[in-house]
């Protein structure tokens, strides 16, 4: 659905974004993590074809953006930024009227009032964007961005702020407008929030450092290490254990190992365990978890950069 081919971008000499390919599938999110001024933003808003690139190109649906398609292609994107573009002096939903002019929508109307509803802004209709809390701004912005039913979604931190009670509403749109098939990009600093929603993950500091599910990523960061939980005092099934692992020890009920290839490998421990009369409650191999290979791509860049 939405393409990036070799991404770069300049400013004057100095590089913002360099070499950058990606690629967001029908009904995948993927997120776009890195640190503040890693070139997120810009990589989103070349995507969008609102910064020309200083090499490299975009495609939705296989087609390739250009100066003459442009405006067409871009009709198929709803870009959430990150201030939300409103006229505070216009209501929500005079807001939305303006916009929906733009994109030329035939049932205006019908489209705001959805939204409104959708995003539990209909009381909110009439207030004047200045008197809007940053929450009630953002759930505006969000309608704007989805007003014209865009398959492809680039959203920029758009949860940032938010409480709670609003975050999880707009991760329910989010899962939704996968669910419909929307291609979503999602720019985050929020790790936490990346790992509930994304399919895949991109870690960009200026170049794109990783980019894999995060289950892939986390078992690329993997030691190896493996906990098995047995009934009672684990200690008698120490010497089963160093078979695989002469290092292995026991806490409690616990059984601790370091594995080579631990998926692989542990299915084996675990019959060798059963054999020598233990009982297996559980078995649960270590797993980083997003922030530490988030933070192990990003440190990793900072020690290789010159």
């Amino acid at each position: 659905m939405l393409s990036a081919f070799h991404l770069t971008r300049k400013f004057g000499e100095r590089v913002v974004v360099d070499d950058v390919t990606l690629n967001v599938g029908c009904g995948e999110i993927v997120a776009l993590l890195g640190p503040n001024g890693a070139g997120k933003t810009t990589t989103m808003r070349m995507i969008a074809g609102l910064i020309r690139p200083t090499r490299g190109s975009t495609a939705i649906d296989g087609v390739e953006m250009t100066e003459r398609n442009g405006s067409q292609l871009r009709g198929r994107i709803g870009f959430l930024t990150e201030a939300p573009g409103l006229w505070d002096s216009l209501t929500v939903r005079e807001n939305l009227e303006t916009y929906a002019g733009l994109y030329g929508l035939a049932r205006p109307a019908a489209a705001i009032d959805a939204l409104l509803s959708q995003l539990r802004l209909t009381e909110h209709a009439s207030a004047r964007s200045a008197e809007l809390s940053k929450g009630m701004k953002q759930k505006v912005a969000l309608a704007r961005t989805l007003l014209h039913d865009p398959p492809v979604l680039l959203l920029d931190e758009p949860t940032a702020g938010l409480d709670p009670e609003i975050t999880k509403h707009v991760r329910d749109i989010l899962e939704e407008r996968r669910a419909a098939g929307c291609a979503l990009l999602v720019s985050t600093h929020n790790l936490d929030e990346a790992q509930r929603i994304s399919d895949r993950v991109a870690v960009i500091q200026q170049r794109l450092l990783a980019f894999d599910r995060p289950d892939a990523l986390r078992r690329k960061l993997a030691h190896g290490h493996v906990r098995i939980r047995v009934a009672g005092d684990a200690t008698p099934y120490l010497d089963a254990a160093r078979v695989f692992d002469a290092g292995a020890s026991a806490r409690g009920s616990e059984l601790w190992l370091r594995l080579a290839d631990a998926e692989a490998t542990t299915p084996e421990v675990v019959r060798h365990l059963v054999d020598a009369g233990a009982d297996v409650v559980e078995v649960q191999p270590e797993q980083a978890g997003l922030e530490e290979v988030y933070l192990h791509f990003v440190k990793s860049s900072e020690a290789a950069a010159p």
